[in-house]
């Protein structure tokens, strides 16, 4: 009897050491969990890089020239394209007008190539001169070079209406075309550093 007790006890304190099995019920509840908070972590650190990728994204959407400072000026009549129109339609007239050259010489294709051209020179003026004056990107070269442009042919087509144009005419007229030239560049290069001062302080 006395043997019996102590075996009865080993026994009894080697089945409370044991441990217990998890059930496989818990298991999955505990897999299930665990697969939750991987999920809802995965979902946070999109959320959180959603607003940079849509930063990012936009900004590759908002490219602008590099040459640009500030926002394009708008025209008086926006938001009508009424200067796009003028260059589209001067660039249409003006090669019906070239086209017909061939056919009835100056007289049948001169108005409509020079109208052409004046819509193409003036649609383009109004535009350049609009972002050159604003600040907004610099058109001093083309701004420049046009009124030249004009200048040397209305001159040099004048003169060759009435009269046989000489070749030294011709080499004067460019250097009155270059002086023109360097001092309009001049006058443009000044009126679009003020303005362009005038929108960086504005930034």
């Amino acid at each position: 009897m006395a043997n019996s007790r102590p075996k009865s006890r080993a026994r009894r304190g080697r089945g409370r050491s044991r441990k217990r099995r998890p059930e496989p019920g818990a298991a999955k509840v505990d897999e299930a969990t665990d697969a939750a908070e991987r999920g809802a972590r995965k979902g946070e650190r999109k959320q959180a890089a959603g607003p940079r990728a849509r930063t990012r994204s936009s900004g590759k959407r908002e490219f602008r020239d590099p040459l640009s400072v500030g926002e394009r000026p708008r025209a008086p009549w926006h938001p009508w394209p009424l200067s796009e129109m003028l260059i589209l339609i001067g660039g249409v007239g003006a090669a019906v007008g070239f086209a017909r050259l061939g056919h009835g010489g100056i007289a049948n294709g001169g108005p409509v190539l020079f109208a052409g051209l004046a819509a193409v020179v003036l649609g383009t003026l109004e535009i350049t001169w609009r972002e050159h004056n604003a600040g907004y990107r610099s058109h001093t070269l083309i701004l420049a070079l046009l009124p030249v442009v004009v200048f040397h042919s209305v001159l040099a087509l004048g003169l060759a209406a009435f009269t046989t144009v000489p070749r030294l005419l011709n080499v004067g007229l460019l250097f009155v075309d270059a002086a023109i030239f360097a001092i309009l560049f001049k006058l443009l290069r000044a009126r679009f550093l003020d303005a362009r001062a005038r929108v960086v302080s504005r930034l």
